[in-house]
């Protein structure tokens, strides 16, 4: 499961990506009313981000934050990553923070690993490969779906 600091994280992006313009800021206040994220979190979420080079932020007038990188550019399993660590559901399998299993006598012959290595695999597959555009895409292709509904 996905802490809800990375649900929180992948929204704020969303609500970035969909600014009219590459260059445009959005302040933190009204990325949190309309994302329903408590102000002081996504603070310190968007700070994560920044350190991570994900987003910036500028002061003045026209301040707030905004994508450093393009929304395809951006994936869900490298935000997963940032904010909640590895996605591996056993250390063994992390590429990150691989620790070898207390209890395994054999990483070659563990059953559990076998199978839990075909869901990792899968399940980085999916995350590495979606990006914040696909799922601005994904929101796209519904509200034009729900449009057509006579």
């Amino acid at each position: 499961m996905i802490s809800q600091k990375a649900k929180y994280a992948l929204r704020a992006l969303v609500a970035l990506a969909k600014t009219g313009s590459p260059d445009e800021t959005r302040l933190i206040s009204d990325i949190a009313d309309e994302q329903s994220i408590p102000k002081k979190f996504l603070e310190q979420i968007l700070l994560d981000l920044k350190h991570h080079g994900i987003v910036a932020s500028r002061r003045g007038k026209s301040g707030g934050y905004l994508l450093l990188r393009q929304p395809d550019h951006i994936t869900f399993g490298e935000v997963l990553r940032i904010i909640d660590g590895p996605v591996a559901p056993l250390p063994c399998l992390s590429r990150m923070a691989y620790r070898r299993c207390q209890d395994c006598a054999s990483e070659e012959r563990c059953e559990i690993r076998r199978v839990f290595a075909r869901v990792a695999d899968a399940t980085r597959m999916v995350l590495d490969r979606t990006t914040i555009a696909d799922s601005l895409a994904a929101d796209e292709q519904e509200s034009l779906g729900k449009a057509r509904l006579p």
